[in-house]
């Protein structure tokens, strides 16, 4: 079998350098790397001064780890992203069509167009929200869209996160970061912010406000706590947006508002960009052992007393089965065609998905319908025979939980080492604010890295690590 070829992002598949990196590749040759790797050790003080980790919750107890961080940026060209903020624009409209019209009229489950199981056997569809109206209409107020790629102008949208995606404030900090260790490559090079995301947010969440809020929303940050592996980004929003980072207990339903214990009594919330699962939000409604969310909070969202961002609900839209429909869904609300491809997927609910999927596990990616981080997963080429036989079973005995997909040639972009510079996997998180008439993107995103030689899995809680993404103005 002939050794597979990746597409290197920096020196594409000749080993010339591609313009993007031209002048960025022009100084790294000029540097010494001694002062590299002192600048790299740098950096990773500065996270851990700075408190930058996330948790891992072992079978034990959690453990509190650094985020490893590259400093070799990944740049994009000005005409690569507008390729792609196209494209996730078009995808971001799509989601929030569906989730109006899959908790309204129904149309696209009318048109044939998927089936009617996928929703009414989906644990991620909420029956407590048929009927109900968002503020603004807007169900996904905050978008990560997980992107792979495989050639020059080839890009796969991987994943929808459309319930509470996390990873924004690495990308700041990234960026801060290399602001602070390189500012000579800023000014070499016409990168395009990043810093102006919190203020953003808080304009875009402060749109989405109920008709009762006032000229001044009240926005605040809703943690399930300290133990949560991405309360350093709670925190860190919250802080740079300047509102309140509360939990559930700092809240109650006061006169048919969600309000906050401050020092001056209680004051009513607008807006709650929640970064609580949908099943421990309301005891009332859903778990009703849940000491993290806000009792009643979900009839006074009903009665449009408060915004929730985003909307319970919400992950039906980026479910891994509802996924492989994508292309359908945008095309159903857009009346165009996908400008991003997905990731052909077989849906092992299906009897011939499923007999192709065992028959080829070796050469494919088994992921959970619900699953994240990385976990629940088979990655088939790099799985032991003994991997491979003990998911057979597991996708045997539940074969809903799963779908399959082939093993992409991710892109590679170099990271540096000891012995220099070496090539990586990568995928990309660009993050879309949504409000009711305007989605904002931030120009590249959150980068992260596969650390280990070879390996396809990005995600911090699996060792991957993360890098300053780049795009460049022009």
């Amino acid at each position: 079998m002939s050794e597979r070829v990746f597409f290197d992002e920096m020196r594409g598949t000749t080993d010339t350098v591609r313009p993007p990196y031209a002048d960025y590749n022009d100084w790294f040759d000029a540097e010494d790397p001694k002062r590299l790797r002192r600048k790299a050790a740098e950096a990773e003080n500065l996270f851990r001064l700075t408190g930058i980790t996330f948790n891992v919750y072992a079978e034990a107890e959690a453990q509190e780890r650094l985020i490893p961080f590259d400093i070799v940026p990944r740049v994009l060209s000005g005409r690569e992203w507008a390729r792609l903020s196209a494209g996730i624009e078009q995808r971001v409209r799509a989601v929030n069509a569906f989730l109006y019209d899959i908790y309204h009229r129904q149309e696209i489950l009318r048109a044939g167009r998927i089936p009617i199981e996928m929703i009414a056997k989906n644990d991620a569809f909420l029956p407590e929200m048929i009927g109900v109206m968002p503020p603004g209409q807007v169900y996904t107020h905050i978008v990560g869209t997980d992107l792979v790629r495989t050639g020059p102008d080839d890009f796969y949208v991987l994943e929808d996160n459309a319930r509470t995606p996390s990873g924004v404030s690495y990308m700041l900090e990234n960026r801060e970061t290399m602001l602070q260790m390189f500012p000579e490559l800023f000014i070499k090079n016409r990168v395009r912010p990043v810093n102006n995301y919190p203020k953003l947010l808080r304009r875009s969440l402060s749109a989405c406000a109920p008709e009762v809020a006032g000229e001044q929303p009240v926005v605040a940050v809703l943690t399930p706590g300290i133990h949560n592996s991405a309360y350093y980004e709670h925190s860190f929003l919250a802080d740079q947006m300047g509102v309140e980072l509360v939990e559930g207990h700092d809240l109650k339903v006061v006169d048919g508002r969600v309000a906050m214990r401050t020092t001056r009594g209680y004051q009513a919330i607008d807006v709650l960009y929640r970064r609580v699962d949908d099943d421990y939000l309301d005891p009332l409604t859903f778990r009703p052992d849940s000491l993290l969310g806000v009792p009643g909070i979900m009839d006074v969202y009903r009665a449009g007393g408060i915004t929730i961002a985003n909307a319970p609900g919400t992950g039906i839209a980026d479910d891994k089965a509802i996924y492989s429909y994508m292309p359908d869904i945008v095309e159903f609300y857009t009346g165009e065609k996908a400008i991003l491809k997905n990731v052909p997927t077989w849906r092992c609910s299906e009897k011939d998905a499923l007999a192709y999927v065992l028959d080829n596990l070796a050469d494919l990616v088994v992921k959970e319908v619900h699953g994240s981080g990385g976990y629940g997963m088979l990655v088939g080429p790099a799985a032991s025979k003994k991997e491979i036989a003990a998911f057979r079973e597991k996708l045997m005995a539940k074969p809903d939980n799963y779908i399959a997909q082939p093993t992409l040639s991710l892109s590679t972009v170099p990271i540096f080492t000891k012995a220099g510079l070496a090539p990586r996997h990568v995928d990309l998180r660009p993050f879309a604010l949504v409000s009711p008439q305007r989605i904002d993107l931030t120009p590249g995103g959150l980068t992260r890295v596969a650390l280990k030689e070879g390996s396809l899995v990005v995600n911090s809680s699996q060792g991957g690590g993360t890098k300053d993404t780049w795009v460049l103005e022009g």
